[in-house]
Parts: C-alpha cells; structure tokens; sequence
C-alpha cells in the first residue's frame, strides 16, 4: 500500500459523498453544495394604485381590490417562454374598460435559488458558500493473528468548515460557463476508549473546477439541464462529474428529478481516513486499496415553490452509490429574495440511512519501525452520522 498520509483527508470528500457543485448548492461534488445550475422561476410583478392602473404603453385602465395594492402575473418574456413558473394570481372584482393598442412589458423576477437557475447572456451568476460540516462514526478494530493494538475502541469524528465560491457567466441564454474555488478548514480526531486522543488539522484551497451548465429545454410547462464539471482536489484526486435535471411545473412550483455521475481518478492506490499522532505513528481506516479510479452514481427527487414574493423553500431527497458504501439523506432551504440581484439562501442536510454501518472495512498501521503501511487487521463500523449546515449569499448581475 502506497504510504500517502495525505489521503487521509478523504474522509469529508469520499465518505458520504455531498455534491459540492451544489449544491449543493449543496454543497461536496456538487451542488453543492446552491448552485449555478438551471433557470430561474419567474414572477412578473406591476405596481397599481388601489383603485386604477394605466400604463403608459397602451390606453388599457382597471379598477382593482387588490389589498396589496399590486398586481401580480405571469408574461413569458421575448427572450424565453419559459419562465412564467408562477401562475396567475390577479382577482378582479370589476374591470370597467380596457382598449389595448401595445402588450405592457412585465418585469421577471429569478429566484435565484431555484436548481434549475443560470444567468441569461452576458450575465454573472455568484454563489458564495459557508458551510459547516460533520461526520463520524464508531470504530471497533481485530487486530489479525500476532498483531495487538493497546486501545481497540475509538470514535472517528471529522468536522469541517468551508468556503466556496461559484461564479458562472452566461454564454447564451442556454448555455452557461462556471468556476469554482474553495477553501477548508478541517479537524480529524480519533477520540480512544481508553488510550490519549489523536487530532490532525488541514487548511488551505483543497479545491478548483470549471463546468459549462446547458438549459436544453425551456417551456411552459417542462425545464431540463445538462451540466459538466472537472474538479480537481489538492493530493486527492481529479474528477469529472455529469448531473442532469429535469423540472414540470405546476402553477408556484417545480417539481424535478436529478441524476449525477462522478468518474473519481486518485493520485494514490488507496482511499480511506485515518490519523498521524505527530510522531510517526498513524493508523489509516481504508475504504478500498489497490484502486486507481472510482465511480459514483445519485437520483433524486425535489421540489422548489415560491411561498411569497420575497420567499422561497426547496426539499431535496436523494440516493447514492459513492463505491464502497451507499447513501439516503435529505436537504432542506429557505430562501429570502428582496430584490433581482440578491438572495440568501439557508439550508441543512443529513443523511438517513447510510450502508457503511456494519461494514467491516481493513486498516492499516505505520510506525518509524515500518518500511510501508502494514495491513493489521479489521475495522467495525458503526453508528454512522453525517450532516451540513449552510448558508449561501446569490448575487446576480
């Protein structure tokens, strides 16, 4: 087994895989991690008076009992239909006279935290991501015949804390280009039953990518994305990642199904996690060994609505094959939209079910007394958990 302390850091990247691309926005491989990726729902807002609207493009008046005093409606744009995602929602008590001679322009709203949004031609799309990450699970080590270890009971904890920005440009209105950067800062303890714990701390921009996101289809009723990102990830591995969405819309909301592929190529011959207590001594938890490539596969179903003009929610669940274990977890956000160019979205993710508990996986030791990592026997795993906490600041200009 290649000695490569610094693949140790795989435990947030590989175990219990997290789209960074987000999203996700959801953010690991893909969103994101949020997200650049798709179009934006629309609302088509004109301020009235309480009792009479005129515009100034046609002779067309109406009298109104709106209590809110605006009129609210639905009118796809010249540059695409496919944004009257919302419906309409004007009531009239009574209409007096109405002679058009010219269609009033109706200003769209993006709800920029919509999975489907990216930035019309020449437009800039920023997404930028804090998030808080956690994931641990118990460990029982059998050391193999003529081996013994002093403390065969331990708990692997991981947390994490991110920065990520995507900003992504428009092309045409259908295709769109993206970057990606983003800084970690990560804790890794092995809290012993009985023995002193071991801790090991990484910093720095663990990754950088670029993608092209494409709205293939755009109606009425139907939206689909096609998206393609390279990421590469400091001493880990390149991957090449291919997501696919597809949305119907019903009146306020998008209901949508998603597909995502990630071709995982590694600089070692080995995944996993583990620790180095400073001293030369290091245990590594290993997923799979002599392995130059992995693949993993998701699919979900989401739904996106708008709750009021300024408010938005997005649930998301998802299943995934990430190699070695496989993976159900849900995510949630709340989105605040005051204007056309700003959001903050708040979102939470967790994993509900997750293979690895039960697994008996192998691990491996390393002393100054070792030539190369020695496989040493067995490693438990047990009581899985995994989850993530964020918020996302959208510019769009």
């Amino acid at each position: 087994m290649k000695k490569q302390v610094s693949l140790f850091f795989l435990a947030a990247a590989i175990f219990g895989v997290a789209p960074a691309v987000a999203a996700t926005n959801s953010g690991t491989y893909g969103a994101s991690s949020a997200d650049l990726t798709g179009a934006p729902a629309t609302r088509a807002r004109t301020s009235v008076n309480y009792e009479k609207y005129e515009t100034r493009s046609s002779s067309k008046t109406y009298t109104t009992k709106d209590s809110d005093k605006n009129l609210y409606y639905s009118q796809p744009s010249s540059r695409s239909s496919a944004y009257n995602n919302m419906g309409t929602t004007r009531t009239e008590s009574s209409r007096t006279t109405r002679s058009e001679s010219s269609r009033t322009s109706a200003k769209r709203k993006y709800y920029l935290a919509h999975p489907f949004f990216q930035p019309l031609e020449g437009k800039v799309g920023s997404v930028t991501d804090l998030s808080y990450a956690s994931s641990s699970y118990n460990v029982a080590l059998t050391p193999l015949a003529g081996f013994t270890i002093s403390d065969d009971d331990a708990k692997w904890d991981m947390k994490r804390f991110s920065v990520k920005e995507d900003l992504s440009y428009g092309i045409t209105d259908r295709l769109a280009v993206v970057g990606m950067l983003q800084y970690d800062s990560s804790t890794y303890t092995m809290d012993w039953s009985t023995a002193p714990d071991d801790t090991m701390k990484d910093s720095g921009i663990n990754l950088y990518g670029l993608g092209l996101q494409w709205r293939f289809t755009d109606s009425a009723e139907w939206i689909a994305t096609l998206s393609g990102y390279f990421q590469h990830q400091t001493d880990i591995a390149n991957t090449f990642i291919a997501d696919l969405k597809a949305g119907y819309k019903v009146n306020t909301s998008t209901f949508y199904g998603l597909l995502r592929g990630w071709l995982v190529d590694f600089e070692g011959n080995s995944y996993g996690n583990g620790i180095d207590d400073g001293n030369g001594t290091a245990i590594f938890i290993a997923y799979d060994t002599d392995v130059s490539t992995a693949f993993y596969v998701e699919g979900g179903l989401g739904v996106f609505t708008v709750l009021g003009e300024d408010w938005t929610l997005n649930l998301e669940a998802v299943f995934g094959n990430y190699d070695w274990h496989n993976q159900a977890s849900l995510k949630g956000a709340i989105g605040w939209q005051p204007g056309e160019s700003f959001a903050l979205n708040l979102y939470a993710k967790t994993a509900i079910y997750d293979s690895a508990d039960g697994q008996d996986l192998g691990f491996w030791w390393l002393d100054p007394s070792l030539p190369d990592w020695e496989h040493r026997g067995t490693a438990h795993i047990s009581n899985y958990a995994e989850w993530t906490i964020g918020a996302q600041a959208i510019l769009y200009f």
